[in-house]
């Protein structure tokens, strides 16, 4: 009469003493690899843009996406409004998503380049102020600033703040 479960742990203990085969080029193509940012460099990016934005004279709120679209960092400056936080998440999340510039995208709905039906995608908001991070080429992450009283402000103060960390963008 058999052991219950014998069999099952026999057979368990053969399939991992078995050698590994050795990856096919096609298998190793199956997996992607890519850059992140580390959360002290989206600290640095959202701390630098929050400076940026204030040197000017603007209070607003900073989001700091991974390039999955999950936030890293979320600044709001003290006098910024309720809606800022919630709006410079939006438009990071945006940029990532849709991978380019939300002034740019804006610009392109306005135009008829870009459908206008995108505008009711949950969670996109096509203000300006929604910019990719770059590295060698590829979106590592998204920022947003919400506050500044134009859009157009709002790109320049997440344009500052990727500027100010460009060195440790690159690799």
């Amino acid at each position: 009469m058999p052991i219950p479960g014998l069999r099952r742990a026999v057979f368990a203990a053969a399939m991992l003493t078995l050698p590994a085969a050795p990856a096919t080029a096609d298998e190793a193509e199956a997996l992607a690899t890519f850059e992140v940012m580390t959360p002290d460099t989206a600290v640095s990016l959202a701390q630098a843009t929050l400076a940026a934005c204030r040197q000017e004279g603007y209070q607003i709120a900073v989001a700091v996406l991974d390039r999955f679209g999950q936030p890293q960092v979320v600044i709001r400056d003290r006098f910024a409004g309720p809606h800022t936080v919630p709006t410079a998440t939006a438009k990071a999340w945006t940029a990532v998503s849709f991978r380019g510039e939300t002034l740019e995208l804006d610009t392109m709905i306005v135009d008829g380049t870009l459908d206008g039906a995108i505008r009711d995608i949950p969670g996109a908001l096509f203000l300006g102020g929604g910019v990719p991070v770059m590295s060698a080429g590829s979106i590592v992450g998204g920022i947003g600033v919400s506050g500044a009283p134009e859009p157009s402000i709002d790109d320049e103060c997440a344009r500052a703040g990727i500027e100010a960390i460009s060195e440790l963008l690159e690799f």
